[in-house]
């Protein structure tokens, strides 16, 4: 982790740092998709979503709930959260390359459901936690770097230039030239990209994890949606 010295300091290594391609790095399937399961990304997502929200309210029936847009009574609001997400102590926990600790429950509707989509609840969620920060573990990683570290206080410089008042935030346009201008965006753009195949390959284990379970859950979509039709009610977001 950076040290700063001043709040403009944090300010200005806040703004370098959403100059970053942002989200979650894609994982394509290894070959074609299971059969009845549809072949874009978007479909996919789709039909899990609607597979986990149905099993989701599936169990909090089994357990007295319903999920409806009415308002609820603060103790009636805490019990369904309880049991849509769980409670107490959380069981599942994944400590990230980058130290961030990821935590959740086990014992809620949200953790059922998914248990029976992708078949070990335990396993996703770390499979899961794993992939989706597979690009913030390469640009922490690209931050370390030397080189990224000297463009960045070229930027720095650049952005916030001695005898100047420097503001909280630099302008959005002088950031966005002083990337360019600092050889921080293609320094950036290089190494990021080969951060993300060192990481990738480091993790190999847990994206084959990630590529067999959401199979799986794939196909068990495929079959709860052939049957009975799900229940209605509001989307999980």
């Amino acid at each position: 982790m950076l040290r700063t010295t001043s709040n403009a300091r944090c300010a200005l290594l806040a703004a370098a740092a959403s100059l970053l391609l942002a989200g979650c790095t894609t994982v394509g399937p290894d070959g074609p998709a299971p059969p009845g399961v549809p072949a874009s990304r978007a479909a996919q997502d789709q039909l899990l979503k609607a597979a986990e929200h149905r099993l989701v309210v599936d169990c909090l029936d089994a357990r007295g709930f319903t999920l409806t847009a009415r308002p609820r009574a603060p103790d009636e609001d805490r019990a369904l959260q309880a049991a849509l997400f769980g409670a107490g102590p959380r069981e599942l926990s994944v400590t990230l390359a980058t130290g961030a600790t990821v935590t959740a429950h086990e014992d809620g509707c949200l953790a059922t459901a998914r248990h029976r989509l992708y078949g070990d609840q335990r396993r996703w969620f770390r499979a899961q936690v794993t992939v989706d920060n597979l690009r913030v573990e390469a640009q922490a990683r690209m931050r370390a770097d030397p080189v990224h570290r000297a463009a960045l206080a070229r930027w720095t410089r650049c952005a916030s230039p001695p005898g100047r008042t420097r503001t909280d935030r630099p302008d959005p346009a002088v950031a966005a030239r002083c990337a360019r201008e600092t050889g921080l965006e293609g320094v950036r753009a290089r190494l990021e990209a080969a951060e993300l195949v060192t990481v990738r390959a480091l993790r190999r284990d847990e994206l084959t994890t990630y590529r067999q379970l959401r199979d799986r859950a794939l196909r068990r979509a495929v079959e709860l949606s052939a049957s009975t039709h799900p229940q209605k009610g509001p989307t999980l977001s």
